[in-house]
């Protein structure tokens, strides 16, 4: 009887956000080495486990000063601690993206209508959120609304529909503030500081103002709607750590 031979194929890299794009519900293949981005720097390690610090560190950033958060196809912006150990084998992993500790407080899913186009990473991350989505255009002011996005516990409702305002010359001008379609408030019956009534396409929404800080500008080819969209979910935990 002879021998069988059996083939083994070492892969030797991984592309996290190209092998998502074709494969989000399969876990990545074993390889020698993995690479996904950090906001927009490409990173290649040499493992699939890797902690939330280490993540941090290889794009010269630290815990006390940054919060970092992964993106999985299909799912919404997750906050990963720093001693959290990512597993970047685990389907729908594709990049993560940074976010300065410091925000202030001011005074994929199918595309349903599109009135105007996103840039073409914006699109393809909405597709991939799992989420309905539409462009929308009401007069000359740019929408993206966003349905079904969850809300965390303690508040009155459990998901709303959200909206961003796209500026005309984005991702050059900051995206900035969210809008509510549902208002929100708190099951505690404690006041949510600085909202506002916005009309959007003639219905009235619930308008936060949340704004960036000196210490956490808008980073020019780096933050985009998915990091935007982490930030929403930032402020919407931070008002349950806010001080009595």
């Amino acid at each position: 009887m002879e021998n069988e031979q059996i083939e083994v194929i070492i892969i030797e890299i991984v592309e996290l956000e190209e092998h998502v794009k074709h494969h989000h519900d399969k876990p990545a293949p074993h390889a020698k080495h993995y690479a996904f981005r950090v906001d927009k720097e490409r990173i290649v390690v040499d493992t699939p486990e890797i902690s939330g610090k280490d993540i941090l560190e290889k794009v010269g950033k630290t815990p006390q000063g940054f919060k970092l958060y992964q993106h999985r196809r299909g799912h919404q912006p997750k906050l990963i601690a720093p001693d959290h150990v990512v597993n970047l084998r685990e389907p729908g992993v594709e990049r993560f993206t940074t976010m300065p500790k410091d925000t202030t407080e001011g005074q994929g899913g199918p595309c349903i209508r599109q009135d105007f186009r996103l840039p073409e990473a914006d699109e393809s991350y909405m597709t991939g959120l799992g989420l309905t989505w539409e462009a929308l255009l009401d007069g000359a002011t740019r929408w993206l609304i966003i349905h079904d996005w969850k809300v965390p516990v303690g508040y009155n409702r459990t998901q709303a529909t959200l909206a961003l305002l796209i500026p005309a010359n984005y991702s050059d001008s900051p995206l900035d503030m969210v809008y509510f379609k549902e208002a929100l408030a708190r099951t505690d019956g404690r006041p949510i500081g600085a909202l506002a009534a916005q009309v959007i396409a003639g219905v009235q929404w619930q308008r936060w103002s949340r704004h960036r800080s000196a210490a956490n500008p808008w980073r020019i080819g780096v933050d985009d709607i998915a990091s935007h969209l982490a930030m929403v979910d930032e402020w919407l935990n931070r008002e349950f750590a806010k001080a009595a």
